[in-house]
């Protein structure tokens, strides 16, 4: 059965756990704090199950968020050529994990070092560190951006160029609060709006075309 907290998150439930007990005896009040930042990371951690939608075409919020840009934008890597952006932002009270929009292959694979922007500012999609993996299924390709923010300092990735993944399976993380963007072909019929609410791996975002 899956632990419905993500085992990244077990070294701060840890740690905490430890601080709280070691100081339950000095000072009570600095224990209590370490038990609110022990059960904080186990909210933060947190890794409910999704019901993965169904049907031809369907394409999945790679992350749990409110979409805050929609907009096409050109010379995408891995896509080569213009494409429709799609940005999510992450607050630190938002499930954090990563899923595949769609079911393929992970055909490419880049970090990029960069800056500790608010991940909800435009510059943040381009001057932030960031790590992003292209998905490819017969031709069809879509990239998605893991966005490092200015509290979010650890982006993590489980899969390599080569790999197999189904729609909506997790494949990554941030911490504390980040930014997920997803680009997708100018074809795509996109499925949400600006200031929408998604969740990853359920919400459909998009629709292939």
């Amino acid at each position: 059965m899956r632990s419905p907290v993500h085992p990244e998150g077990f070294p701060f439930i840890a740690l905490f756990g430890m601080l709280s007990l070691v100081c339950s005896r000095l000072c009570r009040r600095v224990a209590a704090v370490f038990a609110l930042l022990a059960g904080f990371s186990a909210y933060f951690f947190r890794d409910p199950e999704r019901a993965i939608p169904s049907g031809e075409g369907v394409i999945v919020s790679p992350a749990d968020g409110r979409v805050v840009g929609i907009e096409t934008v050109d010379q995408v890597p891995f896509l080569d050529g213009p494409a429709q952006r799609i940005s999510i932002f992450l607050s630190i009270f938002d499930v954090h994990i990563n899923r595949a929009p769609i079911e393929g292959k992970v055909t490419w694979r880049q970090y990029n070092p960069g800056r500790f922007l608010p991940a909800n500012v435009p510059k943040a999609s381009l001057d932030n560190e960031q790590n992003s993996i292209g998905i490819e299924d017969g031709g069809y390709k879509v990239l998605v951006r893991q966005i490092a923010g200015i509290i979010a300092r650890r982006i993590v990735c489980w899969v390599d160029p080569g790999q197999a993944v189904a729609r909506g399976e997790r494949f990554g993380l941030i911490r504390f609060g980040s930014r997920t963007d997803l680009f997708l072909p100018l074809s795509a019929k996109v499925a949400v709006t600006v200031g929408q609410k998604v969740q990853g791996g359920s919400t459909i975002i998009a629709h292939r075309s």
